[in-house]
């Protein structure tokens, strides 16, 4: 069996909206270099 990863071994990203850090997520594996924003809500709040 792995051994788990800890949480601050994670990859960390700002987030292009509010700037706050954000962490990498499991659902995020596969297309984590796209990520910008850290939630739903920043994204729709996104300037053009």
């Amino acid at each position: 069996m792995a051994k788990a990863v800890k949480k601050r071994d994670l990859p960390v990203k700002t987030c292009a909206t509010c700037g706050l850090p954000f962490v990498w997520r499991k659902k995020w594996a596969k297309v984590w270099d796209d990520v910008r924003y850290c939630s739903e809500r920043c994204r729709r709040q996104r300037t053009v």
